[in-house]
Order: C-alpha cells, then sequence, then structure tokens
C-alpha cells in the first residue's frame, strides 16, 4: 500500500516551492479567525440571552449560510480571480461581524441575530480553498508537465493547518470571551479576517490565472457538474456529521458524568489524531490510488465512529476518539487529492469550496441532531449522529465510486466541461 522513503519529497521540499510562503504566512492569519467565528457567537448570545439553545441557532445559521454561499464565492473566485472576491469580501465579513456584536449587545430580538448571522456566514472568506487553488497551481498537472508528487504533500500539509487552526482558534476565542469581554472573540475574528484577508489578497503572483482572463475556450460549468465532485461532497458531509456530533456529544458526556472539563481533554485527543494522522500521510509515498486510500479510509472512519454510542468511560472514550481522528485526516486529504484528478483547473477553487462547504453543512445539521438526542435521551445517544452520517456517506461513496475517475490527458469526466468519455482509472 504504502512505503516511506528517505529522498521522497516532502515537506521540506514542499516548502521550498517558489512562492509558496508568501501566501503560507498571511493565508495561516486569514484563515485562523474560521475556527474563532462559532465558538465567538455561542459564547457572546448566551451571555446576552442566557440561552444556549438561541445561541447555538444563531451559530447554525451562520454555518448554514456559509455552507450556501461559499461555492458561489468560490466560483466567482475562479472567474475573476481570488483578490477580487476577497477585498469585498472581508470588508462585508467584518461589517456583518459589527452589526451581530451590535445586535448582540443590545439585546435585540432573536430574529434580528438570525438576520445578522446570515451575511455573517455568507461573507466567511474560503481562504483554505484559495491556498489548496494556489498549491494545485503551482504543482499540478499542465500541458507542459506532469503533476507534482508533492500534491498528496500539499493536501497533507493543508488538513494538518485546517486542524492545528480549529485547536488553536476555539481557544483564542474562548479566552478571549471569558478573560476579556464578551464580545472579545467576536470583534478579534473581524479584526483578523480583514487584516489577514488583505494580506492573503495582496499575493498576487500565485493567485491562480482567473478563468475570465484565460486564453482555453473550455465552457463555464459549474464545478458541480463534475459526477465525482457530487459524491465526494456527500462523503464529505459524513465528515462534517463527525466533527459536529463529537463537539455536541462530547460537551454532554462531560457535564453527564460530573466533570466539564474533561470535554477539553477529550476533543483534543481527537483533534491530535487528525494532525498526526495528516503528518503521516504527507510523509508517506503512497502506491496506491486516491480513490482507493479514500474508501479505505472511510471504511476505517465508519468503524470506529461505530463504537462511539457504546463506550461509558473517559479512558475508553479518549481512546476510541484518538481512533476516530486518525481515520478522518486520510479520508480528508484522499478527497482534495481527487480534486486535482477531476476538475479542470479553472473550477477548482470552487470545487474546494463546494467540499469545505459540505464540512460546514454536515456539522451544522449533526450539531443540531445531536444535541436534540443528547438533551432528550442522554449523550450516548448523541454520538448515534458520527455513525449515522459516515454510514450512509459510505453507501454512496461505495454506489458511486466508479465516478471517482481521474481525468486523462485532454480529457475531463464533467459533462459540458469536456466531451470524451472518462478513461477509468483505479
Amino acid at each position: 500500500m504504502a512505503t516511506t522513503v528517505s529522498d521522497r519529497p516532502g515537506y521540506g521540499q514542499l516548502l521550498r516551492t517558489p512562492g509558496a510562503w508568501t501566501f503560507l504566512l498571511p493565508g495561516f492569519a486569514a484563515r485562523q479567525p474560521f475556527a474563532m467565528l462559532t465558538i465567538g457567537i455561542v459564547l457572546l448570545v448566551q451571555h446576552t440571552t442566557g440561552s444556549y439553545g438561541s445561541a447555538g441557532a444563531v451559530a447554525a445559521v451562520s454555518g448554514v449560510s456559509m455552507a450556501l454561499f461559499a461555492p458561489q464565492s468560490g466560483k466567482l473566485a475562479d472567474r475573476f480571480g481570488q483578490r477580487s472576491v476577497l477585498l469585498p469580501g472581508v470588508l462585508l465579513h467584518a461589517v456583518s461581524v459589527s452589526a451581530l456584536t451590535v445586535l448582540a449587545l443590545a439585546d435585540a430580538p432573536l430574529w434580528a441575530l438570525f438576520a445578522a448571522a446570515v451575511p455573517t456566514g455568507a461573507s466567511i472568506p474560503q481562504i483554505g480553498p484559495m491556498v489548496r487553488a494556489r498549491w494545485a497551481a503551482l504543482l499540478g498537472a499542465t500541458p507542459d508537465r506532469p503533476a507534482s508528487p508533492l500534491m498528496s504533500t500539499a493536501a497533507a500539509f493543508e488538513s494538518v493547518t485546517d486542524e492545528f487552526t480549529f485547536v488553536l482558534g476555539p481557544v483564542i476565542a474562548t479566552a478571549l470571551c471569558t478573560g476579556v469581554h464578551p464580545a472579545a472573540g467576536l470583534i478579534t475574528e473581524a479584526a483578523l479576517t480583514l487584516v489577514g484577508g488583505l494580506f492573503f489578497a495582496a499575493q498576487r503572483a500565485t493567485q491562480p490565472v482567473p478563468r475570465g482572463a484565460a486564453t482555453a475556450t473550455e465552457p463555464h460549468a459549474s464545478a458541480l457538474s463534475v459526477p465525482g465532485v457530487r459524491v465526494l461532497a456527500i462523503t464529505f458531509l459524513g465528515i462534517g456529521a463527525v466533527f459536529g456530533g463529537m463537539q455536541v456529544s462530547l460537551t454532554a458526556f462531560s457535564e453527564e458524568i460530573g466533570h466539564p472539563g474533561v470535554n477539553g481533554v477529550l476533543y483534543g485527543i481527537f483533534a491530535a489524531g487528525n494532525m498526526l494522522a495528516g503528518i503521516a500521510c504527507g510523509a508517506i509515498a503512497w502506491k496506491s490510488s486516491p480513490r482507493r486510500r479514500l474508501i479505505v479510509g472511510y471504511v476505517a472512519l465508519t468503524l470506529t465512529a461505530s463504537g462511539l454510542w457504546a463506550i461509558h468511560s473517559v479512558p475508553l472514550l479518549a481512546g476510541l476518539g484518538l481512533l476516530v481522528g486518525l481515520c478522518i485526516a486520510p479520508a480528508l486529504i484522499s478527497g482534495y487529492t481527487l480534486v486535482e484528478s477531476l476538475v479542470p483547473a479553472t473550477a477548482r477553487t470552487e470545487a474546494f469550496t463546494w467540499l469545505t462547504g459540505a464540512v460546514a453543512l454536515g456539522q451544522a445539521a449533526a450539531v443540531t441532531v445531536a444535541g436534540q438526542l443528547a438533551d432528550a435521551h442522554g449523550a450516548s445517544t448523541g454520538f448515534l449522529v458520527p455513525l449515522a452520517g459516515t454510514a450512509l456517506a459510505l453507501v454512496t461513496l461505495l454506489a458511486l465510486r466508479s465516478r471517482l475517475t481521474p481525468r486523462s490527458s485532454g480529457r475531463t469526466v464533467a459533462r459540458g466541461i469536456g466531451h470524451r468519455e472518462p478513461v477509468t482509472v483505479d
């Protein structure tokens, strides 16, 4: 399946890619607020309303709005350039977050908070997908060269970066909201988004060539017209169900046993498993195809998630949570790697945002369902959500795995983007 090779291109060579650091550093700063937003909303709205239910609902509206609007942002970035989308986007986001903060502090009615949450979520800058699109532009296949073996390493690196963001961001937001002011988390999120987004947008040399300025005559079809992208989106919905179900269920479990402080430890172990697996995936010279790795990884994820509901002790839950985390990164990385071979360069940012949006949508749905199950029947029932989400997605993945067929040279798998039949590649 895989071997480690000392002279294989790895993280060191990846980070020596010309131009990489010009977008990695501002990209990391700009994506950090993404992980601060949900917890910042929850802590502020709970403080002003006294209701976790209302706080979670406002955060869920923001998450759903992001999932629905992110692909449109990606499509616009592919067509007009990342800078053209980022500049108005970060300004709108800063204004929207400020409005939500002012309304919450003014004890505005819940409907007003919902109304402010819509543009707040819709305007979240899609920095992660944009960074992945830049890696694909630097390392992906072109008419003059084959794809670099560093593509999988870049996907692994981005997965680790995302997970580190989701470990660090909530900690920063929580510390600001509890130690400074309940609104400090959201205010900092808006400021970091604005500053980081503007610096990232300024790095024009590494952004992919906008489709509107390209000389190619490909029709401007949506990335979602690629059958494989639709399969991956459903697959990533299941991964989002794991994230959302784990967040709520671990919190409920910790409170149920009378040790709420254990929640941070348990979720940290789960996140650490994801990070470790991501690092390992980038250090392995894979001989199997990304499609096969995705299927194997997803089967393992579903099997490990199936036992969460039956665990009632902290050590066992920590151990199984670690295994679940270890299985997430290979599935995510394989899915993102497949995008380069499935989707034309002119639609990759949009494709990445569909996958990111699918995770957010699955997470929002899982938070809602798992919370209701935990309230009504106990914490253990909330863990059924990751099982159900991954199982349904796995059935879809296995049934439609032939759609994850990489494009051969000069061909695409999307109706309306290319006109030849795809060649099946394992």
